[in-house]
């Protein structure tokens, strides 16, 4: 996470602003959320000394809103995409066939990612502390479902299937 990060810097290539700030931020969260959780695991190890329910409650937090800046990222990414094939430019019509193929395939992309950060956005307010939207009103069934459908999400996108039946058809 931290060569990724490092590699993404500020953003500087990223055309759009919005979603340049947006991945900054989401790379801060990703970065505090980790040594949050560490330091949470090893209290509850007896590692260190001190009471970890803070530090959960923190590194859910964290993770939470990365998955919200995620999610907003992925929304303003799919609505950039559409807009760019509303408005050819001019091109060809052979090449933007070709360019239409790609964005569709990215927005597919987008989605799925949208859908995975959801999954895990309803999970992560689950396991905040009561009295925050809904958290810890979810039956171990549906948390189990929004895990499940994160994964597989996740596992698709990582087998590079979607691209590859997108590219077919």
């Amino acid at each position: 996470m931290l060569a990724y990060s490092r590699q993404y810097g500020l953003g500087a290539k990223e055309e759009d602003a919005i979603i340049r700030w947006l991945s900054v931020i989401n790379n801060l969260a990703d970065q505090l959320y980790y040594p949050c959780e560490h330091v949470a695991w090893a209290a509850d190890a007896k590692i260190i000394h001190i009471n970890s329910t803070k530090w959960w409650i923190l590194s859910t937090a964290l993770w939470g809103l990365s998955l919200l800046l995620g999610t907003l990222r992925s929304l303003k990414i799919i609505l950039n995409l559409r807009r760019k094939l509303k408005n050819p430019e001019g091109k060809s019509s052979k090449s933007f066939r070709r360019e239409k193929k790609m964005i569709e395939i990215q927005v597919k992309s987008e989605i799925l990612t949208l859908l995975s950060n959801l999954a895990d956005l309803a999970n992560a307010i689950h396991w905040l502390p009561p009295g925050f939207l809904w958290a810890g009103r979810f039956p171990p069934w549906l948390v189990g479902l929004m895990g499940t459908v994160s994964s597989l999400i996740s596992m698709y996108q990582a087998s590079g299937l979607h691209s590859e039946k997108s590219d077919d058809s």
